[in-house]
Order: C-alpha cells, then structure tokens, then sequence
C-alpha cells in the first residue's frame, strides 16, 4: 500500500517538472486523413507556427484510411505524454458515429486541445456536365435518376454526408462512389470519373479560378469572399441547407493537464499570428482557436445534430 502511495507521490511532483521541460524532444501530429486535405493543409500551417514558436518540431503524419477511423483509434491508443497528438475533424467525432460502430468513443476517449479552423464548402460539378447553377444540377438529376455519380472521401466523411443531406432536401438521386480521401475525390470532377462533389474550397480552388470545373452554390450563410460570384444554397433555390465544418487538435486521454494548457496556449498564438491567418483566410479556412471546452461541446452537439441529418438523409454504412 505505502508504495503504491509513493509511487503516486513521485508520479504528482514529477508533473510539474515534466511540463517545465516539455517539449524535450519532436512532437508527432497523427493526421488520419490524406495529404492535401482541407484538415492536412490547417493542421500543417499551425503545426509549423507552434513548432517555431516551440522550438522543437511538431512532425505531421497522414495515416488516411476508413474516412479516418484507423487514425483516431491510434491516436487514443497512443503514449498519454504530450509527443503524439491527433488532428480529428468533425466526421471523425460527429458523422462516422453515427453511421457505423467505431473503436473509440468521440468524447470520453479524447482530452482536446483546442478548435483549429472552420471549413467553407462549394458543390461543385465536371466541365463536361451540361448545368451551371443549382437549379440545373437537380433538373437535370431528375431527368437522370441514378445516372449522374458523385464522389466523396469515404463512408461517413463529410462530402458523404453533405451530399445525402442534399439529396434528401432537394429529392434527387445520384450514385455515391466512395474514395480513400478527399483530395482524390474531388480531383475526379477534372476527367469527369464523376459529375458533382462536395468540396472544401481549399482543395478546388485553383480549378475553379482556373475554369476545370464549375463552382454551382457555397452552403453557408453567405458567399465566400473567395468565391463572390457563386451563390450561396439559400440563394441558388434550397433554403435551409448549410454546410460547414471544423477540425481540432487532440490529446490521448490521461495527458497531463500542465502539458495540455501548453500546447493550447501555443495553439492560440499561431492561429492568433497575423500571417498565419492569412494563410488560413486564403484557403477558405476560418481561424479560431477556441477553448479546449468548444470542443467537447461542438462535439456532443455535432453528434446530436448529425444523428438527425444521418436518419433524415436515411445514410447507411456501405
């Protein structure tokens, strides 16, 4: 009994000491989604930022699989000593939970660290489509029932299910073609492998500006200032649908708290640095930084909130 009351002991006056000295060596970033991600491009701005201000390295590794489940679930199984952290967005804590059983439990299994970014969308559609506005696309569906497809990042990942939602609220019926990660599958539009996508702005962007592919309407509640002359959802005829999303970083639960008020703080100056809001700014990103509470809330009120979209839009696991 004594020496388990001194190891205990040891194990308290031995945190303080630790977070003193943290970091002492590199930091991993878990990335469970694919390179040239919306989430990869925020995560690598911040990351970068946070490991010059830091002074030791915050190396960001994509480990893309199962719309992210295989990553998170290292993640929680991971050392709880502040050197490997996660980047897990709101499909990985709000959306796949919804739909399948996953090995990790979004809110008890995470101890977070703070909100990175919000994310713009855009529906956007293959040049060799013959529709440019919203109101094209689904007249053009119902003429086509189940011949026009659509791609997205996985099961359960946002362009997942931003696309069922849209296709229960304007009743139209196009085929879902599941890929490894969203990069690839919005890249796809540009050979017209599929017709229409759901997008972060940042990955499509440089098409559209460049005419590859056309931008049909952003779901928010306004135009992206990115994108002035797209029209948002509200605008193009579908009132009501909105769609945007968030990305956090995370810590394995039993992080010490002097570690995790570090790293929050070293996440609220990056985002906070002029330039690295620019950077965000620019690829449609919405800086935050929040509390780590937010997340836990945005959390529990996603999963809410994305059990009703999930049975409204009737999505199932595939």
């Amino acid at each position: 009994m004594f020496r388990h009351l001194a190891c205990g002991l040891l194990l308290a006056l031995s945190l303080p000491c630790a977070a003193q000295t943290y970091p002492a060596k590199p930091i991993l970033l878990l990335m469970p989604l694919q390179a040239g991600s919306a989430v990869d491009a925020m995560i690598r701005i911040v990351a970068q930022r946070m490991s010059d201000n830091m002074g030791r390295q915050i190396v960001v590794e994509n480990q893309p699989g199962a719309a992210g489940v295989i990553g998170a679930e290292r993640v929680k199984r991971a050392a709880p000593d502040g050197y490997t952290l996660g980047a897990l967005n709101d499909s990985i804590l709000t959306m796949i939970p919804n739909i399948r059983a996953v090995p990790y439990d979004p809110v008890r299994d995470y101890i977070p660290v703070g909100i990175v970014a919000g994310i713009t969308w855009v529906l956007v559609a293959s040049n060799d489509l013959p529709v440019k506005t919203v109101p094209e696309l689904i007249a053009l569906a119902k003429q086509r029932p189940g011949r026009l497809d659509y791609s997205s990042g996985g099961v359960g990942s946002p362009q997942h299910v931003a696309m069922e939602a849209f296709k229960a609220a304007t009743g139209i019926f196009v085929v879902h073609i599941p890929y490894r990660g969203a990069t690839q599958a919005a890249l796809d539009i540009l050979s017209n492998q599929v017709q229409v996508h759901f997008s972060a702005v940042s990955i499509v962007l440089p098409h559209i500006n460049a005419g590859r592919m056309r931008a049909l309407g952003v779901p928010g509640a306004r135009r992206s200032p990115l994108l002035p002359n797209v029209p948002t959802m509200a605008e193009a005829g579908v009132a009501g649908f909105e769609w945007q999303t968030w990305a956090s970083i995370v810590a394995p639960v039993g992080t010490p708290q002097p570690i995790l008020d570090r790293l929050h703080a070293e996440l609220v100056k990056a985002v906070g640095a002029a330039d690295v809001r620019e950077k965000l700014i620019a690829l449609g990103l919405e800086p935050i930084g929040s509390p780590p509470a937010q997340v836990t809330q945005w959390t529990q009120d996603g999963l809410k909130r994305m059990s009703a979209v999930v049975k409204r839009a009737g999505i199932q696991s595939e």
